[in-house]
């Protein structure tokens, strides 16, 4: 892939293929393509996310969730623990006066 990025941008480069890009035909057609390419790729990731679920299997998005959520569990254990913490020492100083 990184080679085919190489060439793509040595071909942007020359002067003919800049001259190309300027005819508003051309840019269309380029636009269409990238629209093309949007398309087929939104189908292609809701296949596999239609799959995915039809095999039970986690997909990424899955995964990111799970990992949000865990983090906010995590977030809400730190404050509950902290709450504990200060309740005790509240305890503690109650019982000393």
């Amino acid at each position: 892939m990184t080679e085919l990025r190489d060439r793509l941008f040595k071909l942007l480069q020359d002067p003919r293929v800049a001259k190309l890009m300027q005819d508003p035909n051309v840019q269309q057609i380029f636009v269409k393509g990238l629209r093309f390419r949007g398309r087929a790729q939104g189908a292609m990731d809701l296949r596999v996310r239609q799959l995915a679920k039809l095999l039970n299997l986690a997909t990424q998005r899955d995964l990111r969730a799970l990992h949000r959520r865990i983090r906010h569990l995590e977030s809400e254990l730190r404050e509950a623990q902290e709450r504990i913490i200060e309740a005790e020492d509240a305890r503690e100083a109650q019982a000393r006066s």
